[in-house]
């Protein structure tokens, strides 16, 4: 009965910035955990970035480490990726996930699953 609702996908120019929004509905919207993944062409899924339910703690991939920055409303229910100097490399399909959580700390293993936003970058 969780559901996730993302916007913010789109086409962006290399060196552009973008926001993903990802707002949470049901029972435990409250009490997750939550993260970005991304499925690179011809690869494994990866986390790109996640925080911890209260947002005390935060996860970056190497990849992304200083250009983006995830954050959440816990009032809203809503988590967002503000992505800055985009490069082609980050052209992806982006999902929101969520896991419930009894403590403030990362999970990097996922329940519910969002549709996904499609975000490319051009050079």
């Amino acid at each position: 009965q969780l559901q996730l609702a993302e916007t913010g996908g789109g086409l962006v120019q290399a060196g552009g910035s973008r926001r993903l929004s990802c707002a949470a509905f049901g029972r435990t919207a409250s009490r997750l955990a939550m993260g970005w993944c991304r499925p690179p062409p011809g690869r494994e899924r990866e986390l790109v970035s996640a925080i911890s339910r209260s947002g005390g703690n935060t996860y970056y991939a190497d990849s992304v480490k200083g250009r983006f920055t995830i954050s959440r409303d816990n009032v809203q229910n809503t988590v967002y990726l503000q992505m800055n100097s985009l490069n082609p490399e980050d052209t992806a399909v982006y999902y929101c996930a969520a896991h419930s959580s009894i403590s403030d700390v990362i999970i990097r293993e996922y329940d519910y699953w969002g549709q996904g936003t499609q975000v490319t970058v051009s050079s």
